[in-house]
């Protein structure tokens, strides 16, 4: 073993200990949650005003997944879905919070992270909260779903947005097994308990049973969408064909309120909610020692080293799921 490898377990084994010793100052700790916060979360103050009322600023940005805590050893840094539900939890009971302005830049995610995020919001708004959105380059799908509720939302002319819809993908991998001679044995306790197998077509059969679920998808995102946007559902429904609109055009369907950025954004909640004295506070994740050494560590290791790529590929799940995604990037 070489001196880097070594190096590299001498950091991960620092990292190990910090990590006992934290864990165990949070369980002395008489707020446990209180400390979680203080932990993970930091405030920049982007205009000074009355702290005790202050408006929150909060981004999502990237695929709305939840793959895990983004925090721990060997992963990277992305989006953290825990950690965005961590934060709206905060922004929902604080007292000294007024508002909320979510940033989203986003294709969208998971039909279920996407349906937690909104009822995270929804949840802000009956706390007697105002929640303004600011869409950024992109906020489609997923995207557009956790902002539909928003009191007020904000895009850009040239923001991408819209995909309003469900899609559920999956691999064939037939032709390739054939090909190489590579035979998929399967043995299943019911006709459809191999539904999606990426080694043989899908039959008719089975193409209804995934339809079905889409369906039922996308009629709770057309509901959603109605709800948040005061609109019919057959009004919806029109705009909802998975098409992409720009900010002009969003603003047309009714899809938006109005054409501006982040700043515009919190101008209008300052002014439409009486918060023109409140601070402006964008929450993000403070970078601890773990953080600060992983990526480095990752790199020493050889995290995109062949060995790496192979387990990403074994581990990661080939099973078809229902996604609030734009799939054309």
């Amino acid at each position: 073993m070489n001196k880097k490898r070594w190096l590299a377990l001498g950091i991960a084994a620092v990292i190990f200990f910090a990590s006992i010793l934290t864990n165990s100052i949070s369980l002395l700790a008489s707020d446990e949650a209180s400390m979680s916060e203080l932990l993970a979360a930091e405030e920049e103050v982007i205009e000074d005003g009355d702290f005790e009322k202050r408006i929150v600023v909060l981004d999502l940005d990237g695929t709305i997944a939840d793959t895990g805590d983004s925090a721990s050893l060997f992963s990277s840094e992305g989006y953290n879905h825990q950690a965005l539900l961590e934060h709206l939890d905060t922004i929902a009971w604080d007292d000294t919070i007024s508002g909320l302005v979510l940033e989203v830049n986003s294709p969208g995610g998971g039909v279920h992270e996407s349906a937690e995020i909104h009822r995270k919001i929804e949840a802000i708004k009956e706390a007697g909260k105002p929640v303004y959105v600011s869409m950024g380059s992109m906020a489609a799908s997923g995207g557009y779903y956790v902002a539909a509720p928003a009191n007020q939302i904000y895009a850009s002319p040239e923001t991408l947005t819209g995909s309003l819809g469900v899609i559920m993908q999956t691999f064939n991998f037939e032709g390739f097994a054939e090909k190489y001679g590579i035979d998929m044995v399967t043995i299943k306790s019911g006709e459809f308990k191999d539904i999606g197998n990426s080694f043989r077509d899908m039959t008719d059969e089975e193409k209804s049973i995934m339809q079905s679920l889409v369906d039922n998808s996308y009629s709770q995102f057309v509901t959603v969408i109605a709800e948040g946007r005061g609109m019919s559902k057959e009004e919806v429904r029109k705009v909802a064909d998975g098409r992409i609109y720009d900010g002009r055009q969003a603003k047309e369907l009714n899809l938006v309120d109005e054409l501006g950025y982040l700043d515009d954004a919190i101008a209008g909640m300052k002014k439409n909610e009486g918060l023109e004295d409140a601070a402006v506070v964008k929450l993000t994740d403070s970078i601890g020692l773990g953080s600060m050494l992983n990526l480095k560590l990752t790199q020493w290791i050889g995290g995109n080293d062949e060995a790496s790529i192979i387990k990403e590929i074994m581990t990661e799940n080939q099973s078809p799921q229902l996604m609030y995604l734009y799939s054309g990037e």
